[in-house]
Formats: structure tokens, C-alpha cells, sequence
């Protein structure tokens, strides 16, 4: 592990990286531990709405942890907030470490099987099943969720238009024992290479989607696809 100052680091954990997204002026980042146990970690900072910033990820040679790295995140102590059960305080004085990586396998074993996404009845005009009334979300004892469907599906297209807004939003579509979703994605790289391609529906397949619960925003928290890996990429490189 290198450190950057002199604190003293009380503990590291070694994640799966599976959420690197995009969170106000920094990122979400989440990962399972890498030791079959199913234990999720969210790392966050002292901010008041907890993103991570650029500085505070990097590796020692100054690059960004991709989603499926295998990486040892120095923490300093749990934090929860909410029900965002998961998360804990991150070490800002050393530098998180690559170890590894993952492939479509590795996913296989730590797939999560939830009968349904938290609580399901709620729904924006664009979305389906996409958030959750801030005091039932309050009930709820976790975050973060990582699930594989068949049938994911991105729209990307701009709802605001006739409003005067020209921002262009991206949301997932897909299927889940028995359940519609239509969630807002806040994948970056999938957010920017849709953002350069036409409005409408583009259908991926098979796919790992890690889901998390948003911070509350005006009476609801939101569901949001903060990675999306899907197989045929995955295994396109190599990783099986």
C-alpha cells in the first residue's frame, strides 16, 4: 500500500470493484469483498453528500479504478448513513492498489438473487419501478445490489425537450423475476458513448447490473444502474 501523507491507516479491504459512477462533482465507487463472504463496501469521504474524488480513487499512477478490478481500498471506519448500510469512511492519505481483475466467472459468484429490487409500486412518468417514498426507503436495510438479466435494453433520449432542457438521459430497461424496471443509468462510460448516438432503444442482452440506491432527492430515493457489464464484452477480451 503507498501512502500519500502521514496518517496512520487503520485497516484495508479488498474489493471487486463493481460501481465507479457518477455521483455530483465526484464518483459512487462499491465493491463486493473479495473473499465469498457477499459483503458490500461502499467507500465514501467526509463531503456532505459522501462522493469520492478523483484524488481520493486513484492508484499510484494516477489512473481511475475500472469496474472488475480487483482493488485494495484503504478505510479508516464503517459510516453508515441511512440505509446506505454499506458504507465506510475512506483513508484519503494512501492510494488504492490494483490487484487483479475479473471476469464473467468471477461475477457468477457473486451474483445476488433478490426476489425484487428493495421495494417495488413506485414510479416516475419516464421510469418503472424506479423509486422508493423516502420513508419506506428509511425500513430498508442495505444499498446495493448486483443482478444479472437477459433482456436489458438502454433508451437514450431527452425528456425535457419541450421544456427547454437539452440534456440528454440515459435509462435501462429490463426485467427481473417477474418485475419491470426502467431505471436512470449513472455509468459514465455508458452515459457517454450513448450520449453520441441517436435517440432510441438499443438492446444489449445478457447482462450484470449493479443497482444502488440514491441519495434522497425531493421526498424519494432513486433506483440507479451505476454499472452495467455485459457478457459479450466481458468475454470479448478474454475474461470468461
Amino acid at each position: 500500500m503507498y501512502q500519500i501523507g502521514g496518517v496512520h491507516m487503520a485497516l484495508v479491504k479488498t474489493l471487486v470493484c463493481l460501481a465507479n459512477s457518477r455521483k455530483l462533482s465526484g464518483r459512487c465507487v462499491a465493491g463486493m469483498v473479495d473473499d465469498d463472504s457477499g459483503e458490500w463496501v461502499r467507500p465514501v469521504s467526509t463531503r456532505l453528500n459522501r462522493e469520492v474524488s478523483a484524488h481520493e480513487r486513484q492508484y499510484e499512477d494516477g489512473t481511475d479504478p475500472n469496474v472488475l478490478d480487483i482493488v485494495s481500498v484503504p478505510l479508516l471506519r464503517p459510516q453508515e448513513h441511512n440505509f446506505q448500510s454499506e458504507n465506510w469512511l475512506l483513508d484519503p492519505n494512501y492510494y488504492w492498489k490494483k490487484i487483479g481483475v475479473v471476469g464473467w466467472r468471477g461475477l457468477l459468484k457473486l451474483e445476488q438473487r433478490p426476489s425484487m429490487l428493495w421495494i417495488n409500486g413506485s414510479s416516475t412518468y419516464h421510469g418503472s419501478n424506479d423509486h422508493i417514498p423516502v420513508e419506506e426507503a428509511a425500513t430498508l436495510p442495505d444499498s446495493l445490489k448486483l443482478i444479472r438479466v437477459t433482456d436489458l435494453a438502454l433508451r437514450t433520449h431527452v425528456p425535457g425537450l419541450m421544456f427547454g432542457d437539452q440534456r440528454r438521459v440515459l435509462r435501462a430497461r429490463f426485467s427481473y423475476k417477474g418485475h419491470e424496471y426502467i431505471l436512470r443509468v449513472t455509468d459514465p462510460q455508458y452515459e457517454q458513448k450513448y450520449a453520441a448516438k441517436p435517440e432510441g432503444v438499443y438492446k444489449l442482452g445478457e447482462s450484470f447490473l449493479t443497482v444502488s440506491l440514491g441519495e434522497p432527492f425531493e421526498g424519494y430515493v432513486y433506483k440507479l444502474v451505476a454499472a452495467i457489464i455485459e457478457r459479450v464484452k466481458i468475454q470479448a477480451i478474454g475474461r470468461r
